[in-house]
């Protein structure tokens, strides 16, 4: 790791810090509130296969099925390989894929931004842009599901419940510029 001066700190090889997590975790905005901090670019994975598909998730979803943009994520997750020290917000159901957690490993650390179901739920503004989210009876089996995938996936887990935004940000950035991975 060298230090170049300026607040920003170069990391040799790949370095990204990749933020797992239910529907609703606040992971895109933890990114790019870190990234802004520390001076690190953000990215979002599903927003990457919107571009790279030209659709909307959701129309991903009704007119290609899950499977398409499953492979349309993976294929995103890899072109991050090409880049360095990113803060990546990832869609909650990447680590359903074997391939795609055996990636985020490859190419950084992972962060579980550990979170009960009620705080996911009442955090989606729009539940209607979250195709996999459903009503709420699907909404608990994919949680159920999920959540194990999430924690053996995880190098590192910060608590997010009964939290503001503010405090986990504080706590995750304070976590990794400790561990010196910011």
């Amino acid at each position: 790791m060298d230090n170049l001066g300026h607040n920003v700190v170069v990391h040799d090889g790949c370095d990204h810090i990749f933020f797992v997590g239910f529907l609703g975790a606040g992971k895109s905005t933890l990114a790019r509130n870190l990234g802004e901090l520390f001076h690190r670019t953000y990215v979002d994975t599903d927003h990457m296969v919107e571009l790279s598909l030209g659709k909307r998730v959701v129309q991903i979803f009704e007119e290609d099925g899950e499977d398409a943009f499953r492979e349309a994520e993976t294929r995103a997750l890899k072109r991050l390989e090409l880049r360095k020290s990113l803060l990546v917000s990832c869609g909650g159901g990447i680590v359903e894929r074997p391939e795609n957690c055996a990636l985020m490993h490859e190419m950084g650390v992972v962060v579980f931004l550990d979170g009960d179901l009620e705080d996911s739920l009442r955090q989606i503004q729009c539940p209607e842009r979250r195709p996999d989210l459903g009503d709420r009876d699907n909404a608990e089996r994919v949680y159920a599901y999920r959540r194990p995938l999430y924690e053996q996936t995880a190098d590192i887990t910060i608590d997010i419940r009964n939290k503001s935004f503010t405090e986990v940000a504080a706590a995750s950035g304070q976590l990794l510029w400790e561990r010196g991975l910011l």
